[in-house]
């Protein structure tokens, strides 16, 4: 599969890292300085760009930017019409302490209205990037942790469950694209619980119905 990543910080770069350790066709883009990219690239046996390489010909893109940068790479992208959008991003102020949107929309919904005609799946923003490599690692294992993801595409959200996998994670279908509404504020109770309390910040979380 082809994978453009939007924002090459710690989402971004990790999980490109892991999707080209998976055998996918990862670009880096959207970083710092283009030495950062060029790092990246190398490291994880990738290639890097533009915005405009990562997203042309993509079967899903990653966009893995902070809040203040979503309108600066969504113009560089263009329309993304059909291409599939995995979104980790969280509406956050710029000091990461507050969401600037909630209850009665979302980041998510936000950037569905921006660029209406790609198929948007919300997905790893309640998962520290710190348990990716860890996860990665037990890839295999009997209960993987799991990752809410939610969409209005039922073929989006199959490619983000299978990209999900690929970490080594479960996903944990989490409905439509409305529900970020609810998801997106848990984001901020895995602050806590991973930066905050005692131990490793490679915190995890697995759902289960009890029979």
């Amino acid at each position: 599969m082809k994978i453009g990543i939007l924002g090459s910080g710690l989402m971004g770069g990790k999980l490109g890292t892991l999707w080209a350790k998976s055998g996918h066709d990862v670009t880096f883009s959207f970083a710092r300085t283009e030495q950062k990219l060029s790092r990246l690239a190398e490291e994880a046996g990738a290639r890097y760009g533009s915005v405009a390489d990562a997203v042309k010909d993509a079967d899903a893109v990653l966009l893995a930017v902070h809040w203040s940068k979503v309108d600066d790479v969504l113009d560089q992208a263009g329309d993304l019409a059909g291409t599939v959008v995995l979104n980790c991003c969280i509406p956050l102020n710029d000091t990461d302490s507050e969401l600037v949107l909630g209850l009665t929309t979302s980041g998510a919904e936000e950037l569905e209205k921006m660029r209406p005609d790609a198929r948007w799946v919300g997905c790893f923003s309640t998962t520290p990037s710190e348990s990716f490599f860890p996860v990665f690692d037990r890839k295999g294992q009997p209960t993987p942790p799991h990752v809410m993801a939610y969409g209005d595409h039922d073929d989006a959200k199959d490619v983000a469950f299978s990209l999900i996998r690929d970490i080594g994670f479960e996903p944990q279908d989490t409905g439509g694209l409305r529900n970020a509404r609810y998801v997106e504020p848990f984001a901020m109770a895995t602050v806590e619980l991973a930066y905050v309390q005692p131990g490793p910040a490679s915190w995890t979380y697995r759902f289960e119905k009890l029979r």
